[in-house]
């Protein structure tokens, strides 16, 4: 009973030290935390103002306003991580704030590589908001697909085209492959590949296309209607006509080139100039050999 007694008065003094030592600790760093907390609320006070004036400086480079908001709170949000470090600093915390970073690091890892297309995706979004390659309203061609773009946001860019549909575009790949925005160029070309008879008068041809053009369709009159003959096909000598538009929707482009080839057919039949079918001929004779339905002499 007495050794249990003592041991439990061990105890307890062990355990009042203990509590003085923490005490002593705790009074010691009181100038540090005092000065964590200082550091901690100024820090706050100053994200904000970080996020004031980069959200303006943003704004200079980029009217979405969607990427300008992102941007800023990952600003804050990394000038705060860097105050975190300070504050456990000054709170001689070193070892938590080595671990902190290697699990940051391996976390970051991790994700990088798990999530590397949307990453991908994210930052082509970023890129193409802060350039204005285009925008929502635009009559673009890229991946293959024409059509009008209806959103553009962090992860795809979505046209609706002539057909009706929506066609969902990574941002990579169209930030990654060549694309054409009539509404920016602000012109069109409509191109007409036809072919003539081999009959046919070649200048006669050209003189006429040239002139329907002019004087039923309106194309852009600063620009020359251009003329070519392309190849020498298995029924027709083929041209190819083109000439400019100042209006670059789509409507207008299929109503001109209707226009033009309906113009060019006219001019055609008024002169005489043929836009032959497809011809095939069929040989039924064995050339250098016996002609077909001569009997082979037979020997016996």
């Amino acid at each position: 009973m007495k050794e249990l007694w003592e041991h439990f008065l061990e105890s307890l003094k062990s355990l009042n030290e203990e509590l003085l030592t923490w005490i002593d600790d705790f009074v010691r760093s009181l100038p540090n935390i005092a000065l964590a907390i200082v550091v901690t609320v100024l820090g706050y006070l100053f994200s904000r103002v970080v996020k004031k004036y980069f959200s303006k400086a943003l704004s200079r480079f980029s009217k979405n306003l969607t990427v300008n908001r992102l941007l800023a709170n990952i600003t804050t949000a990394g000038f705060m991580l860097l105050v975190l470090f300070l504050v456990l600093s000054i709170l001689n915390l070193e070892r938590a704030l080595q671990s902190l970073l290697a699990t940051a690091g391996v976390a970051g890892l991790v994700i990088g590589l798990a999530l590397q297309e949307p990453i991908i995706n994210f930052l082509s979004g970023v890129i193409m908001s802060t350039r204005v390659y285009f925008k929502v309203g635009d009559l673009v061609e890229t991946n293959g697909y024409l059509g009008i773009i209806d959103n553009i946001n962090l992860r795809s860019t979505v046209l609706h085209n002539f057909q009706g549909q929506e066609v969902v575009l990574p941002n990579k790949v169209v930030l990654q492959n060549p694309f054409i925005n009539y509404t920016v160029s602000r012109q069109r070309q409509v191109e007409i590949v036809c072919g003539i008879s081999y009959g046919d008068d070649l200048e006669k041809v050209k003189n006429v296309s040239i002139a329907a053009i002019k004087d039923k369709v309106a194309y852009d009159v600063k620009k020359p209607v251009e003329f070519f003959f392309t190849d020498f096909g298995d029924s027709s000598i083929n041209f190819l006509l083109r000439f400019w538009l100042k209006d670059t929707q789509q409507l207008t482009f299929l109503e001109i080139r209707h226009t033009a080839i309906v113009a060019l057919k006219k001019a055609f039949d008024e002169n005489s100039i043929t836009i032959p079918f497809p011809i095939r001929t069929l040989d039924f004779g064995i050339k250098g050999g016996v002609p077909i339905g001569k009997a082979w002499d037979k020997k016996e």
